[in-house]
């Protein structure tokens, strides 16, 4: 079933501490990160965009590919971006370097969206997931302000929008491992994706 949202993958990081290829490039169990979230974002929505500052490298993916309006260089230039050219009033959004989302976290997640709802979010034990959420485009006027007053932290501008929580129960009921955060930063991240990809 495809849902009335749009797909958003930030693809904007700079890789500086996983130098050489992009990191989405990177490939686990012989696919790429990429084609992976690319792969879940396609059968759950109609529209995926993929946010990049360097369009042409991700010019073979299906989908539209735009660039941050603001050039802050910071992932919530990315959601703003994503939230200003979809086609629905809400997005998803992931990086583009978390292999293992979980389609039934993500089908829950969207499935606790509706009216009067700006953000539905996980909590873990470890605090929000604002990079595995949902943000209506309701969100735009305080994001925008937010940027413009160079705030980048995307919490920031949570207090003051509608917002509900995924707690860390039903997460683990639906991915046990909690899997669905784990990204990639650095080779030994890298590593022990390819030995939890294994298992």
């Amino acid at each position: 079933m495809k849902h009335d949202c749009t797909g958003v993958i930030l693809a904007g990081g700079r890789n500086k501490r996983l130098p050489g290829i992009k990191k989405s490039f990177h490939e686990i169990r012989g696919r790429k990160i990429m084609e992976i979230i690319h792969g879940l974002f396609s059968s759950l929505f109609d529209e995926v965009i993929i946010v990049a500052n360097d369009p042409a490298a991700f010019a073979g993916w299906d989908g539209t590919i735009v660039s941050d309006i603001y050039p802050c260089g910071c992932p919530l230039a990315g959601i703003h971006a994503g939230l200003f050219y979809a086609s629905t009033g809400n997005v998803f959004v992931s990086a583009c370097d978390t292999p293992f989302l979980e389609r039934r976290l993500a089908e829950y997640i969207l499935s606790r969206t509706g009216p009067g709802i700006d953000i539905v979010i996980p909590e873990t034990d470890a605090g929000l997931e604002p990079l595995c959420a949902v943000y209506s485009k309701q969100c735009l006027p305080l994001i925008e302000k937010n940027l413009e007053n160079n705030i980048f932290m995307i919490k920031k501008f949570f207090k003051k929008q509608r917002m509900r929580t995924i707690p860390m129960d039903k997460i683990q009921e639906l991915d046990p491992g909690i899997d669905s955060f784990f990204n990639i930063n650095t080779p030994e991240d890298l590593a022990r994706a390819r030995a939890m990809a294994v298992k």
